[in-house]
């Protein structure tokens, strides 16, 4: 894994948390608040605690910021110190810059500045949570677009004992399976063999449209119906 530096201002629940996670990876981090509290708490997981106004280009390069190859500016609620910051970073010509918005109108902002990607956690979660609690076979879901999504499903029990290859899902759906979770073993398995029988002890990893997913999710609601068998 190629190591990146990072820069990281806002250190509340969500920028603490990422900071930490990138510096456990191997990346190395610079993380800025103006919280001392903040400051002290994140100081051990990262390389580079500083208190320091992140919206100052100043601040920013007293730290080496304009080094940094990934900036992610999450300042709370305070709309105009994210787009301080993230101007900031601009200036400094941070390759990548990725923002904490609050709100659509927020992003929408973050979207004009040129920003690589507003990450809503509120939003994202909300949409997971929803995914799952609405089907009981969804145990994980991931929006990759506006309507692309990936999803890990328990194996529909009309599935068990067939093949990929024989259940010709791409065809059938229009969805491919992009893993398979081996839950016994905790094994999973980026490439599945399409010969495979998959076993009630599988979790799928599952991408495609979101109007196919839940065509999917629908049709195996009645597992009393085997599904038609595909071509040969």
């Amino acid at each position: 894994m190629e190591k990146k530096r990072f820069v990281v201002v806002g250190l509340g629940n969500f920028g603490h948390t990422l900071a930490a996670k990138l510096h456990e990876q191997g990346h190395e981090v610079v993380a800025v608040d103006t919280d001392e509290a903040a400051v002290d708490r994140i100081a051990p997981y990262v390389n580079t605690a500083a208190v320091g106004d992140g919206r100052q280009i100043e601040t920013l390069k007293r730290l080496g910021a304009e080094k940094a190859d990934v900036g992610v500016v999450s300042t709370g609620d305070d709309i105009t110190a994210s787009i301080l910051a993230t101007m900031s970073l601009k200036d400094l010509k941070v390759e990548e810059i990725f923002v904490k918005v609050i709100s659509i109108n927020h992003a929408r902002v973050m979207d004009k500045i040129g920003v690589t990607e507003s990450i809503f956690p509120e939003r994202e979660s909300a949409l997971r949570l929803a995914a799952r609690i609405a089907s009981k076979g969804i145990l994980n879901y991931i929006r990759m677009g506006t309507s692309l999504s990936i999803q890990e499903l328990a194996v529909p029990t009309r599935w068990i004992g067939r093949s990929l290859r024989e259940l010709e899902l791409p065809r059938r759906y229009r969805i491919s399976v992009i893993a398979v979770h081996d839950m016994l073993r905790d094994e999973m398995i980026p490439i599945p063999d399409p010969d495979a029988p998959l076993k009630d002890s599988d979790t799928i990893l599952i991408a495609g449209k979101d109007e196919d997913l839940a065509r999917v999710e629908q049709e195996n609601e009645d597992d009393s119906t085997p599904p038609s068998r595909g071509r040969r």
